[in-house]
């Protein structure tokens, strides 16, 4: 699914996120070619500049790398890779956030960890 762009970041990060994200949904396998910078220019009415620039960022963290002359690929490790750092930023900061909202709110320790618990049981939050 291609992303819709809200605006809130750059777009090259954007780009680079949800190739992050199609490579984790296995759209991308290792050692597969991705699209290029002119494929993703298109496909997203963007400057290629842009799409080279979110390409590049993760061929700067070792997520793709670079066949001279052939393009782009998923690096064998991309996949641990992008949940590592996810897991290490995403989720770390969405805690964060959780947390101090719970301390405004005045919801207990307990009370927050019984909600997340509740959540991944699927049941409806309150």
């Amino acid at each position: 699914m291609l992303p819709i762009f809200d605006g809130t970041k750059p777009i090259y990060l954007q780009i680079s996120e949800w190739l992050e994200t199609e490579i984790l949904n296995g759209n991308f396998k290792s050692d597969q070619k991705i699209y290029s910078q002119y494929q993703l220019a298109d496909m997203f009415n963007i400057n290629p500049a842009t799409a080279a620039k979110g390409l590049n960022i993760l061929a700067e963290e070792q997520i793709l790398y670079k066949k001279r002359g052939l393009g782009m690929f998923v690096s064998s490790s991309a996949k641990a890779m992008i949940l590592n750092k996810r897991k290490n930023q995403t989720l770390k900061r969405l805690v964060l956030e959780i947390v101090i909202e719970a301390e405004r709110l005045n919801v207990s320790k307990e009370e927050l960890i019984e909600m997340i618990k509740t959540t991944e049981k699927g049941e409806a939050a309150e």
